[in-house]
């Protein structure tokens, strides 16, 4: 199973470069990669109680092992995957021939994306993890985005790509709500684990609705139905694979999977069985009015969609055994439909069955595929969907499981399926006959004949629902695999077979009901249209609905953003302090509560040092001076410090009087290009003081009670133990950032990255990467610089620092110039053995990190611009490149030395002369962590320094003369 994940991987990796190198004959290849899947699956075909199963560590405290089984429904599923796949993509060598030989530019990433949902829809229903099935599922949706907006300068591609992408994530959202409560409630995440042992009580019924939700966004059941239809968009190929045989049946297939465990529990049966039935009934009614080919088979795929969940979903192992037959038809003739419809517009530039007349004469071979799939459609024998529906009538009419409503679902079914031969019959008649036309219309006229090439795959997808339907027994063998293990709905539930004559039965007269009153009803079609029939059931439009909805939305989030985010940075600011006080409050309140319990101290020295905050963060509020009012905003950061470090918290202390110290000076730099003192703000200064003291408050309050409400024994007296035992090392700090928690870390220091970027880009506007100016860059003509070897009476001609020569004389110190000299090397040893002990002392990645950028500052600051580019020659962007890089890449090295992901494993080396030495993965996990906190500041010193120097030295006037 994993081989073809990675095999399907591979092929869309290298389809782009194929069909650059041979065109669309770079599908037959492709295609080789489903069909060698599809046998391996013959081959490995489940037999007995015990499927096949494969599980790879990934990240078990999250519950995210890859989990993948192969049973019989997921065989089942595979097989219509990966058949009809390799099908597709065969057929799509002769649909993009062009008569004038144009290869379209976007094929190459179409051929990729169309083998990459192949392996991602295997991927799916192999998946017995749920949360890697969601993974799938939403890959799935990306690459539909991706496939039905392939002609993205239509107008219409793009919003109908939109559309689906819209709907059916939403409805992913919701499912994955539902997945997580199911787990959380069950103790599991495996779908095999779930079925077998179902959760029971009010929040596993809400997870399973919930779950329901996000099966029937994907399959397009009501209300969720008008994103298929306006799907056509795409090219002919995906909607006969997504859209028939793949995509669309990954919602039916997960109810299929569920309803074992599921179909008994509240809200399930009322949920997918009315709106199943009321999707059969509502898009059956729009298919017959329909005069686009595609949008027919559209609509009439929503109504067997509504009608598969209908059976799949209902419960007991008949009605299950017939939903799988009825799903199997459906993706071979409604493939083998659009595929026809593919013909027909290659063929004759267009769709509409208005334009068509005498086709079926000019193309025979056509027609007769057509009308094969057809009759499958329609439910004439001997054909599947025959078979199938008569097992559909047959459950439903004694289903136990339906109880009383079973007459009501029969009733509408039987209805439903009338519209299925209306619109069947409209199909292959709009397409192919005459229509009282005494010669063909111009475009049929004038068609070219496909190759036979062309006709295949159509045809292999047709002559199996011809197969399948005569001799059924091979597929009901099949099936019956999976639907044997539904709970029996009744005593009489489980016997019934699938066979092409079962004699006279209900089941065969209803069957004839509807071919009569289907076939009735298409002859007599005008006149039904002449007594007001189509104007009597409009039954509303879906589609308007749906942009009334997003209208709506953005119009209320216009009106919501013109409130809360003017602009102004201070009721931007407002907005959150006031959320945060606002609803913590109000949960605390009317919610269950602990009594507090606290401390105000611990020593006398706390709260004297607390004192100090206090009067520095009031003094800072009143100050005018920006510069003072930023330094005791320091002193409030280094008092914080101090209680870290009363606290026996060296680690904390150390990291948050680094961070404090870089702070003041990035605030110190970007103060000097705004007045030394800020105006009074004397509006709004009484709401701002309540809101300042309600946010303190709020705070202080929640993390008293947050205390208060812990009841078992605190994770923190765990964590040594864990980071000795587990990590491998002493410093509980650092293990718990590189190792315990390191998928927070890895979040943590991409939105560092990130932000890095977007400051930079900020405030360079049009080149954002590149190193900081050195001094073989002063000659430049593109840079205004002072002249070199400047005299100053303060420093004479002694340079201690290459970059200081360019600096202005005015601002230059000796005394730190020869300071810096001497500093620097030492800084930088403490930062390297910050990194190296931070396992088991005081310091790590980050601590070493911001001593090295302190070093930095303090070569900008000596020596200026040039000097940060004599100290650092690198590309900041590069730096912060390479320690995501390797951050990232750990987590493969510690899979590939048996760890879990993101985790440490040991690494015994036997050197000679030092003996036996051991290191952990994580090292180079902090190392990416040291190499991006150091590409953090010097980006920051070259966006918010050099750069800022280099504009306020344009607007001062040159030296050019030595000062005597």
């Amino acid at each position: 199973m994993l081989v073809i994940l990675i095999a399907h991987a591979i092929a869309a990796a290298v389809a782009p470069a194929l069909v650059h190198r041979w065109g669309r004959l770079a599908f037959y290849p492709l295609a080789l990669v489903p069909a060698a899947s599809l046998i391996w699956v013959a081959l490995n075909w489940p037999h007995g109680s015990q499927p096949a199963e494969v599980d790879i560590p990934w990240v078990p405290e999250l519950s995210m092992n890859i989990t993948l089984r192969f049973d019989t429904l997921t065989a089942i599923m595979s097989v219509l995957v990966l058949g009809i796949g390799a099908l597709v993509l065969f057929y799509c060598t002769e649909y993009f021939h062009h008569r004038d030989g144009h290869i379209e530019n976007r094929l190459p990433s179409f051929a990729a994306e169309l083998v990459a949902f192949s392996g991602a829809m295997f991927g799916l229903v192999i998946s017995d993890n749920m949360l890697l099935l969601y993974t799938f599922w939403e890959l799935t949706t990306v690459l539909s985005f991706l496939l039905v907006g392939h002609y993205a300068e239509r107008a219409t591609s793009r919003r109908a790509a939109m559309q689906a992408l819209l709907v059916t994530t939403a409805g992913g959202l919701a499912m994955l709500v539902g997945i997580v409560i199911l787990g959380h409630t069950a103790g599991t995440y495996l779908l095999s684990e779930l079925v077998a042992n179902p959760p029971h009580g009010t929040a596993a019924a809400v997870a399973v609705v919930l779950v329901i939700i996000g099966a029937l966004s994907k399959s397009a059941i009501v209300p969720f139905h008008f994103w298929l239809p306006g799907a056509m968009a795409a090219p002919t190929p995906v909607s006969a694979y997504l859209h028939a045989a793949a995509m669309v049946k990954a919602g039916v297939y997960l109810i299929a999977r569920l309803a074992p465990g599921f179909a008994d529990s509240p809200g399930w049966r009322p949920t997918v069985i009315t709106l199943g039935v009321v999707t059969m009934l509502l898009a059956g009614w729009r298919a017959v009015r329909e005069y686009d080919l595609k949008l027919i088979l559209a609509f009439g795929t929503v109504s067997q969609l509504g009608f598969i969940t209908v059976m799949v979903g209902g419960g007991g192992q008949d009605m299950m055994l017939a939903g799988l037959a009825i799903l199997c038809a459906h993706a071979l003739f409604k493939a083998t439909l659009f595929m026809v419809v593919g013909v027909i517009d290659h063929s004759t530039g267009t769709r509409d069955i208005r334009r068509l007349a005498w086709l079926g004469h000019r193309m025979p071979g056509l027609f007769i595929i057509a009308a094969g799939a057809t009759a499958s459609m329609a439910a004439l024998p001997p054909f599947l969907g025959f078979v199938a529906k008569e097992a559909d009538f047959e459950s439903i009419a004694h289903s136990e499981s339906l109880g009383a409503w079973a007459p009501v679902v029969l009733a509408g079914v039987v209805i439903g399926s009338v519209f299925t031969t209306i619109y069947a019959l409209r199909f292959l008649w709009g397409a192919f006959a005459r229509k009282g036309s005494q010669s063909p219309t111009t475009l049929v006229a004038n068609l070219h004949r496909p190759p036979a090439a062309f006709l295949a795959p159509p045809a292999v997808l047709a002559a199996a629902g011809l197969f399948f339907g005569v001799v059924p027994s091979y597929l009901d063998t099949a099936l019956d695999g999976y639907a044997g293990a539904m709970p029996a709905a009744g005593a009489d539930d489980g016997h019934y077979t699938l066979a092409l004559w079962h004699g006279v039965n209900l089941a065969l007269i209803l069957s004839a009901l509807v071919l009569t009153v289907g076939i009735a009803a298409f002859f007599s079609r005008e006149r039904l249209r002449r007594v007001g029939l189509g104007s009597w059931l409009p039954l509303g439009n879906a589609d308007r609905i749906y942009d009334a909805v997003i209208r709506g939305a953005d119009v209320a989030s216009v009106r919501l953003t013109a409130v809360t985010q003017r602009g102004s940075i201070p009721v931007t600011q407002s907005v959150i302090l006031a959320t945060l006080v606002l609803f913590p409050v109000a949960v605390l309140t009317f919610g269950a509560r602990d009594q507090p319990q606290f401390r105000l101290w611990d020593s006398l020295v706390q709260p004297v040092v607390g004192v100090l905050i206090v009067a520095a963060a009031v003094a800072a509020t009143i100050l005018r001076n920006r510069l003072a009012a930023v330094l005791l905003v320091g002193i409030t950061g280094y008092g914080c410090g101090a209680i870290f470090a009363f606290h026996g918290a060296p680690d904390l202390a150390l990291t948050q009087f680094l961070v404090e110290t870089l702070t003041l000076v990035i605030f110190v730099l970007v103060l000097r290009t705004l007045p030394a003192e800020a105006e009074e703000a004397k509006r709004h200064r009484l709401p701002r003081v309540a809101l300042a003291l309600a946010v303190g408050a709020t705070v202080t309050t929640l993390a008293v009670f947050a205390m208060a409400a812990r009841a078992g024994t605190p994770i923190a007296d765990l964590l040594p133990d864990a980071a000795y035992y587990r990590g491998h090392g002493a410093n509980t700090v650092n293990v718990l950032l590189v190792d315990i928690r390191a998928w927070d870390t890895l979040g943590e220091i991409s939105v560092l990255v990130a932000a890095a970027t977007g400051v930079a880009s900020l405030v360079f506007r049009n080149r954002r990467f590149g190193a900081a100016p050195r001094v073989s860059d002063a000659g430049h003509p593109a840079i205004g610089l002072l002249p070199s070897a400047v005299y100053s009476p303060a420093v004479g001609d002694t340079t201690w620092l290459r970059g200081s020569e360019l600096g202005d004389p005015r601002n230059r110190s000796l005394v730190l110039e020869v300071a810096t000299r001497l500093i620097f090397p030492l800084i930088m040893v403490l930062s390297v053995y910050f990194f190296f002990t931070g396992h088991n002392t005081p310091g790590g990645g980050f601590a070493g990190g911001l001593t090295a950028g302190l070093a930095l500052v303090l070569r900008y600051l000596a020596g200026g611009r040039y000097e940060l580019g004599e100290t650092l020659p690198l590309d900041a962007g590069k730096i912060l490149g390479a320690g995501l890089a390797l951050s990232a890449g750990t987590a493969v090295g510690s899979m590939l030395l048996g760890a879990p992901a993101l985790s440490s494993a040991v690494i015994t080396l036997h050197v000679p002369l030092l003996g036996t030495v051991k290191f952990v993965t994580a090292l180079f996990f902090d190392l990416g962590v040291y190499l991006i906190v150091v590409g953090l500041v010097l980006d920051v010193l070259r966006s918010l320094g050099a750069r800022i120097d280099e504009e306020l030295a344009a607007t001062r006037p040159k030296i050019r003369t030595r000062v005597s």
